[in-house]
């Protein structure tokens, strides 16, 4: 029988497969400061790089709706203002990803 390290139980927060709205929260509230940092933000500019927090924004969003019940109650009311939360980070992020491409959009030709 082994000992040691090899049967160490890891929190649920680290298992990908269990439910997780600490998991979703962390990645989408991370990913908007690495956006703003990543997009330099006053000067707004282009950067590929920003599909990474994007992505990261979009796992977290999926992690919150796998938290949904079928049943309403306060719990599910919770998990639909996370959803909506998540959904203004991913335009924001998506705005700042985009913006500097569009130059008809910043009045500079």
């Amino acid at each position: 029988m082994p000992t040691g390290d090899a049967y160490q139980v890891k929190p649920a927060f680290l298992n990908p497969r269990s439910r997780s709205l600490l998991r979703g929260s962390v990645l989408v509230l991370f990913s908007l400061p690495i956006s703003l940092l990543l997009s330099h933000f006053p000067q707004n500019q282009p950067s590929v790089l920003l599909t990474l927090p994007a992505l990261l924004a979009t796992i977290g969003m999926v992690d919150h709706i796998r938290c949904m019940r079928s049943q309403w109650s306060w719990y599910h009311g919770g998990v639909l203002f996370c959803i909506y939360a998540d959904l203004m980070v991913i335009g924001m992020i998506l705005f700042l990803l985009l913006y500097p491409y569009v130059s008809w959009l910043s009045g500079t030709h």
